[in-house]
């Protein structure tokens, strides 16, 4: 190994750990969570009459039916919904949704809520399936046996109520796959789904997933059942939030996402699992599918979403009258703004509009603008009217309202493990000044505001409609920040970047800047600053000295983005001016930035290893063939590393620009910022490839001295030879019944294991360190010239070269065993829950992992050359090896199954070409030792 190769390990496992830290660390600096924790009593009621005369899969699943103890009755009384469970998750998980539900409708213990029976609303019957944990994100045919179980629940539960009876169907994480793909169905009222990755796959390792979701991105094409996705933003780390995103479905079809920190009354990002439990989300759920019980049409149901689980969409401005006739309680000077604490009783506000203003906004805290208000509204009420004299007023030709965060200098938002309540909450009317005015030239706006009782708070004034435009680039930001001038007294400053990225890889970081000011904790409403994109909306308070960061769902790696989309980042800032901001200071953050592209690219390390290994194992077949000793495998990594390295890391740099469609190399589509994430990979990559070969190296070390200390020497199998073909045709057997072929490909890694361990090393060929053979080409490219005839191998020669040959493949299979991994945790996982009471469909193809059977066997009593080029190749198969480490660097991070395929193509033609005329005669005489002779 060289000093540069040690060097590039170092690197790599420090990236490594720094990226790591700088991942989990993004979700608290990025969107802390504010999450109110959920209480219930529960009970799960096992329904044993759903069996295996319903389903063949009753023996591995179970469905359960919730009952909230003390407070319904067991009997079924109300519209059905069923709750599926994601990877590894529980039926046990709906009994904080179910009990939200039981308890908003039985305020008392079995006596119905007047709100509810007045209108013969029905309780909830929550139905869950139960998986026994099963890892479904990482296998599509265990997929797809939770859709079919699912789908035969909702006919047997359907079956327990009178007929044209429909089911809310809820699921999590890849529940909610589930859910979706028992759509188009005319048994489906809705779907909620819970932070479900509806867009791209969490794990990309088994293409019958993307089957899936292919087939389930079709059939919501076809279906008019309302879904709304919940998302919960970066506070996720399990599931990216821009695969949260619904796909964009025909017009007039209800398709809703809502991330939780524009969700109203959340405003905050939720985990993964907090999802189900968070009780700022999940009485809005519940709440939701009380309400669609009463529904009949879907739109109807998509009116009741909208309603209960909203985001911060404006709503329109709906004025309680039409004229108002007596306007002379108090006129405001102008140019000033309407500020009152503590507001009590009725009164109407008159304030003159400067002719340079062109929007009024007003802010009510805790009570109403109607239609709009908290959940839990105080009772204070205002309307908003344009006037242009004392009895002549009309209501706003235009005008929006939002519900918007209520924050404090007090306390840190989202408050820890508490968030926001019920009833806390700002309305915020925004309205475009009408053009009517009076005899005089003169406009006023008249408040109106009733049921004042000293709390809460009123702000109201007039602002200018055009934003404060900046026109720099990201690049402009690389290394120092840039500041935008905002007025300090303004109720609302627009703010638009139009040239930044809005990209879910990028994170920025925004300093506000104060001037000395006393009465900052006395605001009324603290600065806070809005960011808001087509997907989401976050809220962060402004506070003197401490930075936020900014991060968006918009575009990322590997999901289609919609050209429609505006490019650039909105800023609003709400202040009553008491803080005094002068300006905001924006930058990139390094360190969030470089969290968020670990936490979408870690898929792409084993994939791209596997293309490192490929290239390497190509280099040492090329001196192999030209008449060199094969090199062992630290010195094909220090050869690759040296001479094809550098053409890697700039041809991946070169190729970032090309705009690829998003499923190649990184996903990026030739986004200029991120093009040197490629080459940075790709270093990490290559450096991980040398550190797992002296992991490899030092985990067969003990081996290979407890063989030594027991005197185990290698004997002649040729019996063992005679009984190849019994030991195959078992395990074809085991493959095509109980077995999975990746077990069987883990078996063969751990007997090839033992085989390399067991092995004499060979001495380290001349040319390791400085210089290659003597037989290359001097043109310095590191490869040999191609020969069709290679010269005579000496025995020990040949012998050598087997053994590399057998370690060059032991460091290919170990980078292809987490390809294989995740099925084997799965079969692992099933086999304990639910044992062999159902065949593991899908992965008993014994032609999957024959190749390797055969290499793996060979390469345990061949004494000769493992791979020599034969005689009858035309073209070397090594050339072969190209096509796989292309499809490992352009598909490896969006599609890594491909790898694996491709792998096994060329393994079918080294087993049939190199190995398959040697296989049943005698492997010590190969044709290399032949010619020796």
């Amino acid at each position: 190994m060289t000093r540069i190769s040690y060097a590039l390990s170092i690197v790599s496992i420090v990236s490594l750990f720094v990226v790591y830290k700088a991942a989990s660390n993004s979700s608290e600096s990025l969107s802390p969570q504010g999450c109110r924790m959920s209480y219930m009593s529960p009970s799960y009621l096992l329904q044993p009459d759903f069996n295996s005369s319903w389903t063949h899969l009753a023996n591995r699943y179970s469905l359960w039916l919730y009952r909230e103890v003390g407070w319904e009755h067991n009997e079924l009384r109300g519209v059905p919904v069923l709750f599926i469970p994601g990877n590894a998750g529980s039926s046990r998980q709906i009994r904080s949704i179910a009990s939200s539900a039981a308890r908003q409708y039985y305020p008392s213990p079995y006596t119905a809520s007047p709100e509810f029976s007045s209108r013969a609303l029905k309780p909830l019957d929550f139905y869950a399936v139960e998986y026994n944990e099963d890892l479904s994100a990482f296998h599509g045919p265990t997929l797809e046996a939770e859709t079919a179980y699912a789908s035969r629940a909702i006919t047997h539960i359907l079956s327990l109520y009178p007929a044209n009876t429909s089911i809310i169907v809820m699921g999590h994480s890849m529940g909610g796959i589930v859910a979706t793909a028992l759509l188009p169905s005319p048994n489906i009222s809705a779907v909620i789904t819970m932070s479900t990755p509806h867009t791209l796959p969490p794990a990309r390792f088994d293409r019958r997933i993307a089957v899936l979701y292919e087939r389930s991105r079709a059939a919501l094409l076809r279906a008019n059942t309302p879904i709304l996705s919940l998302c919960g933003g970066a506070t996720d780390m399990m599931v990216p939030s821009e695969a949260c995103i619904l796909p964009p479905s025909e017009e007039g079809v209800y398709r809703r996402t809502v991330f939780s920190s524009a969700l109203e009354g959340c405003w905050t990002g939720v985990g993964h699992q907090v999802m189900v439990w968070c009780h700022q989300v999940r009485w809005r759920v519940a709440r939701a599918a009380l309400e669609l019980g009463a529904a009949s049409s879907e739109p109807q149901r998509g009116n009741i979403l909208d309603r209960w689980v909203r985001d911060d969409r404006a709503l329109p401005y709906v004025p309680s009258a039409s004229e108002l006739l007596d306007l002379s309680d108090e006129t405001l000077p102008a140019q000033q703004t309407l500020s009152l604490q503590k507001p009590l009783g009725e009164r109407i506000y008159r304030l003159p509009a400067p002719t340079t203003a062109a929007k009024f906004v007003l802010f009510v805290s805790g009570g109403t603008i109607p239609p709009a208000s908290p959940q839990n509204s105080l009772p204070l009420s205002a309307s908003v009217y344009a006037c242009r004299d004392a009895q002549h007023c009309t209501a706003f030709e235009t005008g929006s309202l939002q519900l918007i965060p209520d924050t404090s200098t007090e306390k840190p938002f989202p408050a820890p493990h508490e968030g926001v309540d019920e009833s806390e909450g700002v309305v915020r009317f925004e309205g475009v000044l009408p053009s009517i005015q009076g005899q005089d030239g003169s406009l006023w706006v008249a408040v109106d505001l009733s049921g004042g009782d000293g709390r809460g708070w009123v702000l109201g004034g007039f602002v200018d409609a055009e934003p404060v435009v900046r026109e720099f680039t990201v690049h402009d930001i690389l290394y120092r920040e840039a500041a935008i001038s905002v007025d300090p007294k303004a109720l609302q400053t627009d703010v638009r970047l139009p040239h930044l990225l809005s990209n879910s890889l990028l994170v920025y970081r925004v300093t506000p800047e104060y001037s000395p000011s006393d009465t900052c904790s006395r605001a009324i409403l603290p600065p806070l600053l809005q960011h808001a994109s087509p997907s989401e909306t976050l809220y962060h308070p402004l506070t003197e000295g401490r930075p936020i960061h900014l991060h968006s769902h918009t575009a990322a790696p590997f999901v289609p983005h919609d050209a429609g989309v505006e490019r650039g980042i909105n800023l609003t800032l709400y202040t009553s001016g008491e803080c005094n901001v002068q300006a905001l200071r924006i930058g990139i953050d390094w360190w969030g930035t470089l969290g968020r592209m670990g936490a979408r690219y870690w898929a792409a390390v084993p994939g791209w290893a596997v293309g490192v290994v490929i290239w390497t194992t190509f280099i040492a077949w090329g001196i192999q063939e030209s008449g060199a000793p094969m090199p062992t495998v630290s010195e094909s990594l220090s050869i690759f590393t040296r001479k094809t390295l550098p053409w890697l890391v700039a041809a991946s740099f070169a190729v970032s620009f090309l705009p690829l469609p998003v499923d190649h190399l990184l996903g990026n589509s030739g986004e200029a910022f991120f093009s040197p994430v490629a080459p940075f990979l790709m270093l990490v990559v290559a450096g991980l490839v040398q550190v797992s070969w002296w992991l490899l190296c030092a985990l067969m070390w003990p081996v290979r001295l407890l063989g030594r200390i027991t005197g185990s020497r290698r004997k002649d199998d040729t019996g063992i030879r005679k009984n190849t073909l019994f030991s195959m045709f078992l395990i074809f057997v085991l493959v095509f019944v109980v077995i999975p072929w990746q077990v069987a490909f883990l078996g063969c890694w751990i007997i090839h294991f033992f085989t390399c361990a067991t092995h004499t090393p060979p001495p380290p060929t001349v040319f390791s360190a400085t210089t290659p053979p003597a037989s290359f080409s001097p043109n310095n490219t590191g490869y040999p010239p191609r020969s069709r005839s290679p010269p005579p191998v000496p025995p020990a020669q040949a012998l050598a070269d087997g053994q590399r040959h057998s370690a060059h493949l032991l460091l290919l299979m170990t980078w292809l065993l987490p390809l294989a991994a995740p099925v084997l945790a799965v079969w692992v996982r099933t086999l304990a829950t639910a044992g062999l009471t159902t065949p593991f469909d899908g992965d008993h193809s014994f032609w999957t992992v024959a190749p390797y059977l055969v290499l793996v066997d060979f390469a345990s009593w061949t004494r000769g050359p493992l791979l020599p080029r034969e005689s009858v190749e035309l073209v070397s198969i090594r050339w072969f090896w190209m096509p796989p480490a292309w499809v490992a660097f352009f598909w490896g991070a969006a599609r890594t199954y491909e790898v694996f395929d491709w792998v096994w193509v060329v393994a079918c033609l080294m087993v049939v070409i190199r190995v398959g005329p040697r296989y049943w005669g005698d492997a010590s005489w190969s044709s290399a030792s032949v010619r020796s002779r």
